[in-house]
């Protein structure tokens, strides 16, 4: 699902890749996922929120 070979691609450079580079590059890709992923967590609490507030309502109008 990811490419988790990212942080190894050297495709692009002629000199080899230092374990730093790597290790930066790697760091850089996990915190772009972990945006992601913090992103659509803020969607589905945003979901949940607004349909337990239509589910209170319902209630309050029933009774």
């Amino acid at each position: 699902m990811f490419p988790f070979n990212f942080w190894y691609n050297s495709c692009y450079d002629v000199e080899p890749v230092s374990r730093k580079n790597r290790l930066e590059r790697k760091l850089r890709f996990l915190k772009a996922m972990r945006d992601d992923l913090e992103t659509k967590l803020a969607g589905l609490n945003g979901a949940i929120t607004n349909l337990e507030q239509q589910i209170n309502q319902e209630d309050a109008t029933q009774v």
